[in-house]
């Protein structure tokens, strides 16, 4: 039985797509589980399959609890985490239940960027498929499996777990709070538990365009106490792209070999940092060619 997971945060017409994704493809899950920290509900979209919404009152964004909240709510034994941005493309869901079925390991699917205009109302797979943008450093075969030995390239866009296997590791870690390293925590601990990544060809989820910053200064707080905790568990700066952005910008100061908060972001700054390219979780480009690993 394959769950897929979600959670949405004020993305409602993200939601939409993803759904319509999961309505198009060759294998259907068996339900979606939305966990839904919205600050107005959302509508149940109508699909064939099961919906189960679960509200969850809280304030920023808990990406770890969330996630967890996800998977206690679910009932199946295989695990789909689709972040609400992501439109998984016909084959995605089948050939991950099936490598699943063969294999007890993390697995990725390949994500694809859009652009502005992609995927807003009516969108054919061909269109989206032509034009989304590989990942600059993630490398996913066409077909079949490829092995990752770097657990610092897992992300939580759009993976999937047996759930014995994401109860076992106890799932995402709740003490990394709101926004930054919990997926890398995560993978770090699979890997400590000899768990495989597999990116696996052909499962394509294209990741639908939204406003974000570069480098993700909405999320300054949040990154600097993960990065913190991360290092204190593992020894390495997580997100050190980020970190050596922010204190380039004069936001951070490094004391005691440690990252600390020099002052808020400007509104100049909010402007300025404003990105046409769509966040890639905490594992973007420049913190994964910046010593992460």
């Amino acid at each position: 039985m394959l769950s897929v997971l979600t959670i949405v945060r004020n993305r409602e017409a993200h939601l939409a797509q993803l759904v319509e994704g999961l309505r198009r493809s060759a294998h259907q899950p068996d339900e979606l589980v939305i966990v839904d920290m919205s600050d107005t509900p959302v509508a149940r979209p109508a699909a064939a399959f099961p919906i189960r919404i679960e509200r969850f009152e809280t304030s920023g964004l808990p990406l770890a609890a969330a996630r967890n909240r996800a998977s206690a709510f679910a009932r199946g034994d295989q695990l789909l985490f689709l972040d609400v941005d992501c439109i998984a493309m016909h084959d995605c869901l089948g050939r991950l239940a099936a490598t699943l079925d063969a294999h007890d390991a993390l697995l990725c699917a390949d994500v694809r960027y859009l652009g502005p205009s992609g995927a807003r109302k009516s969108w054919g797979e061909e269109e989206l498929l032509a034009t989304g943008a590989a990942h600059p450093v993630r490398r996913f075969p066409v077909e079949g499996l490829r092995e990752e030995p770097d657990a610092g390239l897992f992300w939580s866009l759009a993976f999937a777990i047996r759930r014995a296997r994401f109860e076992a590791l106890g799932g995402f870690d709740e003490t990394f709070t709101g926004y930054g390293a919990e997926d890398t925590d995560f993978g770090y601990r699979a890997r400590a538990a000899g768990l495989p990544l597999i990116f696996v060809g052909g499962a394509i989820a294209c990741h639908q365009y939204h406003d974000t910053h570069d480098p993700p200064i909405q999320h300054l707080g949040d990154i600097v106490a993960n990065a913190r905790r991360f290092h204190a568990r593992w020894r390495r700066w997580p997100m050190r792209g980020w970190l050596d952005q922010f204190e380039a910008m004069g936001l951070i100061g490094w004391r005691e070999g440690a990252p600390v908060i020099v002052r808020q972001p400007t509104a100049e700054e909010r402007c300025a940092t404003r990105s046409i390219w769509p966040q890639t979780s905490t594992e973007s480009a420049d913190m994964l060619t910046s010593g992460a690993e």
